[in-house]
């Protein structure tokens, strides 16, 4: 099969999610100037940068109550700060009651019953029990193609990791194993690894 995105793919739904797959999911966690927090997962969410260590996530549809866009993308404007969360299987649930569409007034912490801790380098709160939570500066919010399509760029000034995820002096997913995004509703589970070496290595 073969199609032209413009022209429509005519199957019942659209593939392009379930082509581009598995993906890291971004638990984007912001506070706006009022003190208002939100906490919502993203799946276009990446590390793109070593040094200095560099994250981004892309928002791709708008609330009425946020103009054009969501509350994540509008908070970071205003604060110029956000906070990633990563992740992991024991915590679909409450991450999945955290991407509903809700009123900005909605803290999602407080309705899923996500705990929250204050971040150290910036004005923000974090998943708490998160096994690492990355702390982030706005480097660039870049409009891209589509109405509400925006790539925000941040620059790592804090890393949380969870004691018990490091192994010898290694961060070990194993130990939580990392949530991941499919496609259409579905979603997959990190639970065995293998290492490559390099050619020349």
């Amino acid at each position: 099969m073969f199609y032209r995105p413009q022209d429509g793919h005519g199957l019942p739904h659209n593939p392009f999610n379930a082509i581009v797959t598995p993906r890291p999911i971004g638990w984007i966690s912001t506070r706006g100037s009022d003190g208002s927090e939100n906490l919502a997962p993203y799946s276009f969410f990446n590390a793109v940068a070593y040094t200095p260590p560099q994250v981004m996530f892309s928002s791709t549809s708008a609330k009425e109550d946020r103009g054009d866009t969501k509350d994540s993308v509008a908070n970071i404007r205003d604060t110029g700060v956000f906070c990633v969360n990563i992740v992991e299987y024991a915590m679909k649930d409450v991450m999945n009651e955290s991407s509903g569409a809700w009123d900005k007034e909605v803290d999602e912490f407080t309705k899923a019953g996500v705990a929250r801790a204050d971040c150290e380098t910036i004005p923000c709160s974090r998943v708490a029990d998160g096994p690492a939570s990355l702390e982030c500066k706005l480097t660039q919010i870049v409009k891209i193609e589509g109405a509400h399509n925006f790539l925000v760029l941040g620059e790592v000034t804090g890393v949380h990791m969870r004691d018990d995820c490091l192994v010898d002096g290694e961060f070990d997913v194993l130990r939580f194993n990392p949530l991941t995004r499919m496609g259409y509703r579905d979603y997959s589970v990190i639970r065995e690894k293998f290492a490559l070496k390099r050619p020349g290595e």
